[in-house]
């Protein structure tokens, strides 16, 4: 087989046709050394013969002007390093980057021109005021940028991370309007609503020191406020001091877990938005609420009675006391004043009027008397304002 390949490729190079039309009996071939097979030995024209697969499609003899059939030589041209020659013109196929004037190629020019793009747009880098910067060379931390204009390694060499390090971060726990029960110290539960406020304190702990900063603050807040409030009484925790109370403990306990865990993060504050009573036992909460008030309300009036009739006994008690200190000076007077002051607080609530017979005139005129003492008479003009009205009349 391989000495059959060998012989065909001979001919071919020697330019006899081994596919011409086969010999007449004789074995005399009168186109053996042609290339071009002849109508009758055309495979494609209605011959017996094989076609000559290294000419183009159709048959017949060379006309002028036609093409001629392909050598061995042109299929190598065609197939060489500089391609296929076009017809008509003697440039290669395919996209070549033009030349410059000078004759030099613009492939350098383009190159540096998009090295310099390139590193503009990742070597550059505006750090604005209150905002630091985090750079990684080759993927390991090296320094820390402060705001104004840096330049570093591009892209991937170096890599530059902004963050926003003087503003304030608020998360609301729980997120959403979901409940949050939390245990009281006297075993009640809470539904507790507040809001954290941080900042980053330093850019290259919050960064590397935690693997999620972010999450680490929310779960310390929860942690935090949990034993605050176990330290308060249901009650303590909805009044304006207990919730300040709680509020402070909270930040104090944050601030020093996360110090612990070198976050880099500092605690603003911590607001208590809302404290309220589990929603499945607010009725049942609200009943005992009122009955606390009014328990409230009664203690209060009782406390009030029980003032006004201890002073009123201390009155009475010092009074006595001062009676008997004169009682013992003079017995008999003490006794006949003790007497009519009695009598003038009894007679004082009825309108008749007792006189003894003995010495007394038989008629009193109390009613007119009664009346003068209701309606006094007015008192009489000064001298001074009377005098002018002598000097008139005279």
């Amino acid at each position: 087989m391989l000495d059959g390949f060998r012989q065909n490729f001979g001919l071919a190079m020697a330019g006899k046709n081994p596919w011409g039309k086969p010999s007449n009996g004789g074995g005399d071939d009168s186109s053996g050394g042609d290339d071009t097979p002849t109508g009758e030995g055309s495979g494609s024209d209605g011959g017996d013969g094989p076609r000559n697969p290294w000419l183009p499609g159709g048959g017949g003899s060379q006309k002028p002007g036609g093409r001629r059939s392909a050598s061995i030589e042109d299929i190598f041209k065609n197939r060489g390093p500089e391609g296929p020659r076009r017809a008509g013109g003697g440039g290669g196929g395919g996209f070549r980057v033009p030349e410059r004037p000078g004759g030099g190629s613009w492939t350098p020019i383009l190159l540096a021109g998009v090295v310099a793009l390139w590193y503009l747009a990742t070597g550059v880098h505006l750090v604005e005021p209150g905002e630091n910067a985090t750079v990684k060379t080759l993927g390991k931390y090296t320094r820390t940028l402060d705001q104004g204009l840096h330049f570093t390694g591009p892209y991937p060499i170096e890599t530059v991370s902004i963050e926003d390090v003087e503003g304030v971060r608020a998360v609301q726990i729980p997120a959403g309007s979901g409940e949050k029960l939390i245990l009281t110290g006297d075993q009640n539960l809470v539904d507790l609503s507040y809001i954290v406020r941080w900042r980053i304190k330093d850019l290259r702990d919050f960064k590397y020191r935690l693997e999620q900063p972010e999450e680490t603050v929310n779960e310390v807040a929860e942690a935090a406020m949990r034993a605050s409030v176990a330290e308060k009484t249901l009650d303590e925790t909805f009044t304006g001091q207990g919730r300040a109370e709680i509020q402070q403990a909270v930040r104090e306990r944050m601030q020093e877990a996360l110090d612990g865990y070198g976050a880099g993060v500092q605690v603003v504050g911590v607001e208590i938005a809302k404290a309220d009573p589990p929603a499945t036992v607010v009725d049942a909460f609200r009943d005992v609420s009122v009955a606390e008030q009014n328990a409230d309300r009664a203690r209060n009036q009782a406390r009030g009675y029980a003032q006004q009739v201890l002073a009123q006994a201390e009155g009475e008690a010092e009074a006595f006391t001062k009676v008997y200190e004169q009682y013992r000076l003079a017995p008999g007077v003490t006794r006949q004043r003790l007497y009519y002051e009695t009598m003038e607080r009894v007679l004082a609530q009825t309108d008749k009027t007792i006189v003894e017979a003995q010495g007394v005139t038989p008629y009193l005129p109390l009613p007119e008397l009664r009346r003068r003492a209701a309606n006094p008479a007015p008192p009489p003009a000064p001298a001074a304002e009377a005098q002018p009205a002598r000097r008139g009349g005279q």
